[in-house]
């Protein structure tokens, strides 16, 4: 049955693609656009997960039948060779391909990827071609041979160019390019932000004003809702110009939908610098009327484009939305998530409204799933709208068991964008924050010392490197004081690009993954790790978070290569695992207590025989004195304490800091309340030369001979 739908649904719409192509008098560009019509037809059929990509280039080709038709039709009566429309053919051939492909292609979350990616790119190159540069082109070959025709000839041209004085064709209901399009029925969540953001928009403050936060937060939705605000229309009237720029950004392009929008003939510019004069000669004929430029999607490296859309016009403002910050513009707005009210109504919403969703269970799970990302919420809502019961608790499961991107390629691409728009220095940083729990705090200083034995970076370049992940709004960078110092910021991660970070890690097989993520729950190994079939493996970087029913018996593991261990823990004990031993190239070790009180670490002695470790983190750890006693670590040259009980240990006569760290250069104490005494013979470390104590209050002084630290 599926099947024969399935044909007769793919007939249909290649009959109707037929039909559209009729427009075009069965020429050759009828036939290519028939194609593909065809093969979007065909794509859907055979792809779900690619489906609403392909629906967006039917319905790019499909409200623009018209528009090719009236250009065909001008170029038969004028003689002319059309060279806008060869231009279409040409991307249309490549179209044709791509559309092939994705309806060949079986499932396979890399290819449907990339595939979604290069239509959105298809999409938008025929949104381009259809409603700025054949219409442009077209206004140009007017000038050419408007001399000497006759006033018929002249209305068909006119039809045929970039519209009448309002720059737009209202009988085939082809818009103005840069017209503000409507916001979703409903915008749970968006009133406050709204209200905040209009408020800073109607005041006589910056001139930019930057909405930012990641992928599918709903950034293009409120600044939709706002631009039709009736405060925002009684302002600025009908001077809102609505760009979406996406990337590679081009500002002449932008220029031309603006002077276009205006009813203007669009001029060939030949520089930035010509384009960008000739839209401040425009905006100053306007007078002093406010104006409002709305730059949609602004991507990283498009920083540089928005300073030179900014004039000493007055009552001239730029509204911008980016995943990216841009600090040095202007006022900034960060976005938030929805919160649970907000997410459940748009998520209700968005499975048609079915009141007979009774499971409340059920509905917080996959609220807990989407994050509060409404991009999220929709794509899981339209999946589950009319699907029985069961289908919700096999997906939920799903989900909860793996995660919720393979099901969802909108999401995927919608959150893959933004780390592909990272360089590889950049991207290979982030991807290592999939080392720590969700909601977890991350210190700044633990990334560094991280990546200073991962990349052979220098502190102020890895600083450097944090602040570039931050203004792309990857993650909050946040500071617990008015301290310049690293010391005191956190990195906060998103949890769905989190999410991302580990699905992506684990699309390779397991030796060849350069970062391993294993979360334990109860005594529950992966699999693979239990059949011992994808070892030794390769990982530089090795996570494993326990939760608070794990036993501590490990299974055997071989990964030589590993350079960073990082240790979640929440069980109130803990054994240090066995394999590490063999860890031979090991040199950073972090090991963070996630529950309430320390975790009492045992087997600790046993990184003694790691020749290279050279860092180690404690985070909410209690240490048993009689480990330390027979630890010496002879390369070890940095140590940091927080939140640990220290205070057995140091001040037990028998352990000899300096014999156990005789190479030790930094050592980082913090809120360790128990610390009433340091080491009498700290002052024999001669290598030392950061001891940093902070918020030890039962610590009444420094040993003897401190002062020559």
């Amino acid at each position: 049955m599926e099947t024969d739908s399935g044909g007769k649904e793919a007939g249909m719409e290649a009959e109707s693609g037929g039909r559209e192509a009729e427009f075009i008098g069965g020429a050759f560009l009828g036939a290519l656009f028939e194609d593909l019509l065809r093969g979007v037809a065909e794509g859907k059929e055979k792809d779900k997960n690619l489906r609403p990509h392909l629906e967006h280039v039917e319905s790019a080709l499909r409200n623009n039948a018209r528009v090719i038709e009236h250009i065909e039709k001008c170029n038969k009566i004028l003689d002319h060779p059309g060279s806008e429309t060869q231009l279409l053919i040409d991307k249309m051939k490549g179209g044709g391909g791509l559309l092939r492909k994705c309806s060949t292609v079986k499932w396979n979350p890399i290819k449907n990827t990339r595939y979604a990616n290069k239509l959105v790119k298809l999409d938008s190159l025929i949104d381009r071609l259809l409603q700025v540069d054949m219409p442009a082109q077209k206004t140009g070959d007017n000038k050419e041979i408007l001399v000497g025709v006759t006033d018929q000839q002249r209305s068909l041209i006119a039809c045929s160019s970039t519209g009448d004085i309002r720059g737009k064709f209202d009988q085939d209901g082809i818009i103005r390019p840069c017209s503000v399009p409507d916001p979703p029925e409903i915008t749970p969540g968006l009133d406050v932000p709204l209200e905040e953001l209009k408020r800073e928009l109607l005041r006589d403050g910056k001139q930019v004003i930057v909405v930012s936060a990641p992928g599918g937060t709903g950034k293009t939705t409120l600044i939709k809702k706002l631009c039709k605000d009736q405060n925002v229309e009684e302002k600025f009237k009908d001077k809102i110009f609505f760009v979406s720029v996406s990337k590679p950004h081009d500002v002449k392009v932008i220029v031309r939908k603006i002077i276009q929008h205006l009813g203007k003939d669009v001029p060939e510019f030949q520089t930035d610098e010509h384009a960008i004069n000739d839209l401040e000669r425009l905006l100053k004929e306007m007078g002093s009327q406010p104006i409002l430029l709305v730059l949609d999607d602004v991507w990283s490296e498009s920083e540089s484009m928005l300073h030179k859309f900014k004039s000493q016009l007055p009552n001239y403002k730029i509204l911008v939305t980016s995943r990216s910050v841009f600090p040095k513009l202007g006022f900034v707005y960060k976005l938030k998530p929805l919160n649970e009210e907000a997410a459940e109504t748009l998520f209700r919403y968005t499975t048609g409204g079915d009141s007979s969703i009774q499971d409340q269970k059920l509905v917080n799970k996959i609220l807990g799933i989407c994050k509060g990302s409404p991009l999220a919420l929709t794509v899981v809502g339209r999946s589950l709208c009319g699907r029985p019961a069961a289908v919700w608790k096999s997906k939920v499961k799903e989900w909860q068991d793996t995660t919720i991107f393979p099901s969802n390629t909108d999401l995927l691409v919608c959150l893959q964008s933004s780390l592909d728009a990272l360089n590889d220095k950049l991207k290979e940083c982030y991807m290592d924050l999939g080392s720590f729990p969700e909601y977890h705090r991350i210190p700044v200083t633990t990334l560094i010392d991280m990546w200073v034995e991962l990349y052979k970076r220098d502190e102020d370049d890895l600083c450097a490197i944090l602040s570039d992940l931050s203004n792309v709004n990857l993650f909050d960078l946040v500071a617990t004081s008015d301290e310049s110092s690293h010391h005191d910021h956190f990195v906060v991660q998103h949890d769905l690009l989190r999410e991302l970070i580990i699905y992506q890690s684990m699309l390779e097989p397991v030796e060849k993954m350069k970062r391993l993520f294993i979360e334990i729950s109860g005594n529950n190994f992966p699999e693979w790790w239990l059949e011992k079939k994808s070892q030794p493996v390769n990982a530089r970087l090795l996570s494993i978070t326990t939760d608070d029913t794990f036993s501590s018996s490990w299974y055997d593991l071989e990964a030589p290569a590993v350079e960073v261990v990082v240790l979640n823990v929440r069980t109130k004990e803990y054994t240090m695992p066995n394999f590490m031993e063999k860890m031979k190239n090991l040199k950073v070790l972090i090991v963070t207590g996630c529950g309430f009180l320390p975790v009492e670490l045992s087997d600790f002695q046993l990184l003694s025989s790691l020749p290279n470790l050279k860092r180690i983190r404690l985070e909410r750890v209690s240490i048993p004195w009689f480990d330390m006693t027979t630890m010496q670590m002879k390369h070890l040259q940095k140590i940091s304490l927080v939140l640990c009980n220290v205070g057995q240990v140091f001040s037990n006569s028998t352990f000899q800091i300096s014999n156990a760290f005789p190479n030790l250069k930094e050592l980082d104490i913090d809120y360790c309340n128990d610390l009433e005494a340091l080491p009498d013979d700290m002052g024999n470390i001669i290598s030392l030369k950061t001891l940093s104590i902070t918020n030890c209050h039962k610590l009444p002084q420094l040993p003897d001979g401190s002062a020559s630290w």
